[in-house]
């Protein structure tokens, strides 16, 4: 474990963290409710763009997690920052749901097909080629192109759906314009969530199931990153990457005694 300062601030990933296809992991609502009781800052982080934080704090109190709307952080709401941050006021041409939408809405971008500013992509359940067509035309005029994610797949029941990273290719392939991606892996997003609730770099730990997104974009935000083996990367593929996390648990259980 890398000596670091203590933990005074925790950045979670949701998915493969604390909850897994829809369950929660084990020990996942004793750690979000030592949390909530500590007073120390949270901040549950997801790159799925299309739900709320309101949304989201409804589904996880289905699977008997308690985690209020106001400490969820999505790549919507990163993205809207970052648009605000950019150019205040402006407008966009959105392929996306009510998570995205919404979070553009509330810092005051007007959504249009008529020469915006950007064209935003994020998740949706139902891609249009209509849509994506506008938006490629869009992109061909002049619009910069920016998307919530790189994630190239999304889970399903069904199995595997493709993602704002997989759309987003398309678009590059017909356009030959690269979006700007908001989400994990970029540290921006850890940066802004470090923002929100006022946190230090040195102070807060990351707690990820990836290493290719969590971990990584952590590490590059300067964070003391937990890999949890509930999701995506299992332990014998950890060497697999140039970079380590800072330490390795089982699962969200085992670090409630660090709070």
């Amino acid at each position: 474990m890398t000596q670091r300062k203590r933990i005074d601030s925790w950045l979670s990933d949701m998915d493969g963290v604390l909850v897994h296809e829809g369950r929660p992991v084990p020990g996942a609502d004793e750690f979000i409710k030592r949390l909530s009781e500590s007073g120390k800052k949270f901040r549950v982080l997801t790159n799925n763009s299309i739900y709320t934080p309101r949304d989201l704090s409804v589904r996880l109190a289905g699977a008997g997690l308690d985690v209020p709307s106001e400490s969820i952080w999505t790549s919507a709401l990163a993205t809207a920052q970052f648009l605000d941050d950019q150019r205040s006021g402006g407008s966009a041409y959105v392929i996306g749901e009510a998570g995205l939408t919404t979070a553009l809405h509330e810092v005051g971008y007007i959504l249009t097909d008529l020469d915006p500013d950007y064209v935003v992509l994020g998740e949706t359940r139902t891609y249009s080629f209509t849509q994506i067509t506008r938006a490629i035309r869009l992109i061909e005029g002049g619009a910069r192109f920016i998307a919530t994610n790189p994630d190239p797949i999304g889970p399903s029941t069904e199995g595997s759906l493709p993602a704002c990273g997989a759309v987003a290719a398309l678009i590059t392939k017909a356009t030959g314009v690269a979006p700007y991606f908001v989400g994990k892996p970029n540290p921006r997003m850890m940066r802004s969530a470090l923002n929100e609730i006022e946190a230090h770099s040195e102070t807060t730990a990351m707690i990820g199931d990836r290493m290719d997104t969590d971990i990584v974009s952590g590490m590059e935000a300067g964070l003391f990153t937990i890999l949890v083996l509930t999701g995506v990367t299992q332990r014998h593929e950890i060497d697999r990457f140039p970079y380590r996390p800072s330490l390795v648990v089982e699962s969200v259980a085992d670090l409630i005694e660090l709070i």
